[in-house]
């Protein structure tokens, strides 16, 4: 299925840090100033990873376009001056990406988080110096499908979907990099399920940061 990947394209939240307390607390803050009823934890933990635009209408009620603007501008008011700090880096993750990159890869960001929270995240826990660059999407919601982010990512950087490494947690990752000719990889310590990453097409699954050398072995053995 291809050459092996040389470029690494990471996904943020769900694969390189925890950030459900973050994402539930702004959305909670949100819904609370708009007047309607908090989900449950599950509910709250399907929206890590989608856009807001995808995932806030179904919690308020098939909002309109000014209702759920109106949610994401609050949910943002938090998330600047607090919610991007309720965080956590995954166990292994800076040990995974420290070795990737010392093997010759190159890693960038690939995330659905807007851009200016997701530097601010990945400079304030300590990820930044594994990455060429950051990629997320605008505050007005262009780039919200991960398909089209990461299009805008390969062709930004001249690079070769064809030897690029999609790693994530969600649907939405692997989809994106089956639509640009990437391979990819499911973790499944984030919040999407083994079901869920099978089906979007993962070619590889791996349950911890420490296997992701596996997971390369793997790619590798089936693009020879």
């Amino acid at each position: 299925m291809g050459e092996t990947p040389r470029t690494l394209l990471f996904d943020l939240d769900g694969t390189l840090t925890d950030n459900f307390e973050g994402i539930a607390n702004c959305i909670r803050y949100a819904l609370t100033q708009l007047g309607v009823s908090h989900p449950d934890i599950a509910a709250l933990r399907a929206c890590v990873g989608p856009p807001l635009r995808e995932t806030l209408p179904r919690l308020i009620g098939n909002a309109d376009t000014a209702t759920t603007e109106r949610a994401i501008a609050l949910y943002r008011e938090r998330l600047s001056e607090l919610g991007w700090r309720e965080n956590v880096v995954y166990a292994g993750v800076p040990d995974m990406m420290a070795a990737a990159t010392q093997a010759g890869a190159r890693a960038f960001l690939c995330t659905s988080k807007p851009q200016r929270y997701a530097e601010k995240v990945v400079a304030h826990f300590g990820l930044a110096p594994f990455l060429t660059g950051v990629y997320g999407t605008n505050l007005d919601g262009t780039l919200d499908d991960k398909a089209d982010l990461l299009t805008h990512l390969l062709a930004r950087e001249n690079l070769d979907g064809a030897r690029s490494l999609m790693i994530g947690d969600r649907k939405h990752d692997i989809r994106a990099a089956r639509r640009n000719g990437a391979r990819s990889i499911g973790v499944l310590w984030g919040y999407g399920t083994r079901d869920e990453l099978a089906e979007a097409g993962a070619e590889v699954l791996i349950d911890a940061p420490e296997d992701f050398p596996r997971g390369l072995a793997q790619l590798q053995a089936a693009s020879s």
